[in-house]
């Protein structure tokens, strides 16, 4: 992925691409490297470019999954890993002006990716953490109404002892 560091000039989509999607795409892809250079030049392209291989020769070249592996970040041109398969043909997706929906799409549909579904225990915490944060919500609401209405007492008994204050003084 290449991309600008600032989001103007078409360079939102992208940017939420590699905060939202890229971290997924990683965790479901241990395996496949991943390279992101981001760069100071608003004007210039948004690309993302997929090394394709040969299925055969990247089973026999895949390298050990680890969990130390790190993200590879730049903020320089870098050329792409050589510790890979073999590319056989590249295709790129420019990203510029585009939804990181649109560019998810665009990246299934060209590398024929099949989704993950959520199993029915992850279903049951999505579902724990819908109902989490509506509760959290309507409490938030409920504190925000108590908060005004002590500030408000609070406020009338300020202004009462000033004039009791004022009064004791005249």
């Amino acid at each position: 992925m290449d991309f600008a560091f600032k989001m103007n000039d078409g360079h939102f989509g992208p940017r939420k691409f590699w905060r939202n999607c890229l971290p997924r795409l990683k965790y479901h892809n241990p395996a496949i490297p991943m390279t992101v250079n981001r760069n100071h030049d608003q004007t210039g392209p948004a690309l993302m470019t997929i090394h394709f291989t040969d299925p055969s020769s990247a089973s026999e070249l895949s390298a050990p999954i680890s969990s130390t592996t790190q993200p590879s970040t730049s903020t320089a041109p870098t050329t792409p890993s050589s510790s890979g398969s073999p590319t056989t043909h590249t295709k790129e997706i420019n990203m510029k002006h585009r939804t990181d929906s649109e560019i998810l799409s665009q990246l299934i549909s060209l590398t024929n990716a099949k989704l993950v579904r959520a199993t029915p225990e992850e279903q049951r915490q999505l579902k724990e953490l819908a109902e989490h944060k509506a509760r959290a919500e309507k409490d938030s609401a409920l504190s925000a109404v108590l908060n005004e209405q002590r500030r408000k007492e609070q406020a009338i008994l300020t202004q009462a002892r000033g004039e009791v204050a004022s009064s004791n003084e005249a």
